[in-house]
C-alpha cells in the first residue's frame, strides 16, 4: 500500500497533539505584563514540547517522503510512534505545573526517549521493507543523530532525578541538534 493514508493519518494526530498543547495555555487574570512575566514556565515548556512535536512531524514527512510503499508492521510501528508522542501535552503539562520538579521531568525524558526509540523503529521498519540499496536507505543514511539523540535522553534520565533542569538543558540540545537542518533526504530525492 502507498504511504497517502498513513501521512493523512499521522498529520491529524500531529495536529490534535498541538492542538492540545495550545489549549492547555491560560492566559492571566489581570491585563498587566507583569501577570505575563509569571508565566514564562508554562510558554517556555509549550515552546520546547511544540519543537518536538514540529521536529517529529517534519521528519515523519521526510521519511515517508523518501519512502514507497508501508506494510503491516509499518502501521504498527507509526502507531507506536504516535502513542509516545500523544504523551508529551500530558508530560509537559504536569513536568510544568510541578516547577520542574524531577518526577515530572524523569517522565517527560521517559516520553521523548521512547518517542525517539519508536522513530528509530519506523525508520528500521520502512528500511527492511524498501531494502538496503533503495532510495530511502541512501537518504536515512547510519542515523548517527537518532543515536545521539537516544545517548543523551539516556543520560538525562538518571540526572532527572538529582538535578531535574541538568536533564531539561540537555533536552534542549537535543531539540537545537534536530533544528540544524538535515538535508540528506532532501539530497537523496533530487537525485533519483
Amino acid at each position: 500500500m502507498t504511504t497517502s493514508r498513513l501521512e493523512a493519518f499521522s498529520d491529524g494526530v500531529f495536529a490534535i497533539i498541538i492542538t492540545i498543547m495550545v489549549l492547555e495555555l491560560h492566559a492571566p487574570a489581570t491585563g498587566n505584563l507583569e501577570a505575563l512575566l509569571t508565566l514564562w514556565a508554562t510558554f517556555a515548556s509549550y515552546a520546547l514540547s511544540f519543537i518536538y512535536v514540529g521536529i517529529y512531524w517534519s521528519n515523519h514527512h521526510h521519511l515517508l517522503q523518501a519512502s514507497q510503499r508501508v506494510n503491516g508492521a509499518t502501521l504498527w510501528a507509526n502507531l507506536h510512534l504516535l502513542f509516545w508522542l500523544s504523551l508529551i501535552p500530558f508530560a509537559t503539562r504536569w513536568m510544568r505545573e510541578q516547577d520542574f520538579e524531577a518526577g515530572p521531568v524523569l517522565l517527560y525524558g521517559v516520553v521523548l526517549w521512547m518517542s525517539a526509540s519508536a522513530f528509530y523503529i519506523l525508520d528500521r521498519t520502512l528500511l527492511r521493507l524498501h531494502g538496503v540499496e533503495s532510495l530511502l536507505a541512501r537518504a536515512i543514511g547510519p542515523g548517527r543523530k537518532e543515536q545521539v539523540s537516544l545517548v543523551l535522553y539516556t543520560a538525562a534520565l538518571p540526572i532527572a532525578l538529582w538535578l531535574p533542569i541538568v536533564s531539561v538543558g540537555l533536552f534542549i540540545v537535543v531539540a537545537v541538534m534536530w533544528l540544524i537542518p538535515d538535508r540528506r533526504i532532501e539530497a537523496a530525492l533530487r537525485t533519483s
